[in-house]
């Protein structure tokens, strides 16, 4: 790979990433608002551009084992070293980096999302199954007694 086909494949990475990172903002309000419909497409282009950034990265990596380089900064680095535009390959593959993270923090975001969104759907079913834990009541005594009966909230 030519030094300028790696940086024009950098500058095109950092545009999808940029995507990327607009679908997963826009991903947490379907979230937030439950929208199925809306987060399946999300999710469909999502899965476009993660494909289409692995692929890029494979390539560089594969290049830069051709040139007998270490597939990482350092291998960047070095490879830059020997190229006119190497200051712009490593400043393009600082932004690409940088979106990278944001996209992956905006990714835990979501995941903490969903999975409070679960817990909350599964409470419900529980409550509505009647299989959720009672809550304690008290004996005569005012110690803390389970209640061994249970009954889903249809039949209460």
């Amino acid at each position: 790979m030519l030094d300028s086909e790696l940086l024009q494949q950098l500058t095109n990475d950092i545009d999808t990433a940029r995507t990327l990172r607009e679908l997963t903002d826009a991903e947490y309000l379907a979230l937030s608002e439950r929208n199925l419909g809306g987060l399946e497409q999300l999710l469909t282009q999502k899965q476009a551009l993660l494909a289409l950034l692995g692929q890029h990265g494979t390539l560089r990596s594969q290049a830069l084992a051709r040139a007998q380089l270490s597939a990482d900064r350092n291998g960047l680095a070095q490879f830059a070293a020997a190229s006119e535009i190497g200051g712009e390959i490593l400043a393009q593959a600082e932004q690409l980096e940088i979106i990278l993270e944001d996209c992956r923090k905006a990714n835990e975001r979501n995941g903490k999302l969903i999975r409070a969104n679960q817990s909350a759907v599964g409470t419900m079913l529980q409550i509505l199954q009647g299989t959720s834990q009672t809550p304690d009541v008290y004996d005569r005594r005012g110690a803390a007694a389970k209640s061994t009966h249970h009954r889903p909230l249809s039949q209460a």
